[in-house]
């Protein structure tokens, strides 16, 4: 396997060419392409027609296959869901706000793969941000306030039936699967700061739609320095856009990185699956 690599020129992200994934790949191809995922973060695989089948495996390779418990899934694939948003929708964007994905569970997943299917000819761009250097060039008075801090993380303001893609959205007509549970209420503590089990890199793990407080801080006290972080977090430096193409796969490292949705493609649909990628260890 002859890959060629090509850097986004971004805080992080990388198109990676030369490599089929439609056939099975041996243990050191594998090896090779999670290093390269794990240098930067985001990695982009274009021109791959997968079938649900082949995007199972593939997500296989970076780690085990991941819950995702407010989500449907497509026929006959129950690890396989579709974000999707139809031609003639006017709910909100998915997931604008720059979030790590499920970082409510007791173990959040390391990574999310997703393939695009219909690609609209203009938007949809996703952004992401690297939260290993946004940690690395955090103001010392800001680190202060964030190292060794402990925040409470739940799904609620977005699945619980109440909360922003609950049963009022439903009524909406989103096209998504989306089923809110009164289970997005549980709570788990993970630290602000966390070191990377694989790189041993620390990134801010701060995710402003699941942070609900920060442990030995007043829900005052949470709010703003939260949102002093999320201005410091997301700055443009940190980012990288991606654009999408048809049949590409891109793969994520949620312990390292921040997404966010974008829009700009009113009257055409856009559809993508996703698996998410279990971790291993906290």
């Amino acid at each position: 396997m002859t890959l060629s690599v090509t850097p986004s020129g971004r805080a992080c992200g990388a198109r990676i060419e030369g490599v089929d994934l439609t056939g099975e790949l041996s243990s050191d191809q594998v090896a090779q392409l999670r290093a390269i995922w794990l240098e930067h973060k985001v990695v982009a695989f274009p021109n791959q027609p997968l079938s649900p089948h082949d995007l199972e495996r593939v997500a296989q390779y970076f780690g085990p296959i991941g819950e995702d418990p407010f989500f449907g899934h497509i026929e006959g694939f129950p690890n396989i869901c579709a974000i999707q948003r139809d031609a003639d929708e006017k709910t909100p964007i998915f997931a604008e706000i720059f979030h790590t994905d499920w970082s409510f569970m007791p173990v959040p997943p390391a990574g999310t793969a997703l393939f695009s299917i219909t690609i609209p000819p203009h938007g949809g761009d996703t952004l992401f941000a690297d939260q290993v250097k946004a940690y690395e060039d955090m103001p010392e008075g800001l680190r202060a306030k964030v190292d060794g801090v402990t925040a409470v993380h739940s799904a609620a303001l977005g699945y619980a039936p109440d909360g922003a893609y609950g049963e009022g959205d439903q009524e909406l007509g989103r096209s998504m699967q989306i089923k809110p549970s009164e289970k997005a209420r549980e709570t788990y503590p993970h630290p602000l700061v966390r070191a990377h089990h694989e790189t041993g890199a620390r990134a801010l793990y701060s995710s402003a739609a699941y942070i609900q407080t920060l442990e030995g801080h007043s829900t005052e006290e949470s709010q703003a320095l939260l949102m002093e972080l999320y201005a410091h977090q997301t700055q443009e430096k940190f980012q990288y856009r991606h654009q999408w193409e048809k049949d590409m796969l891109v793969i994520w490292d949620n312990r390292s990185l921040l997404h966010s949705a974008t829009g700009g493609f009113d009257g055409y649909d856009r559809l993508l699956h996703r698996v998410t990628i279990a971790d291993t260890q906290w």
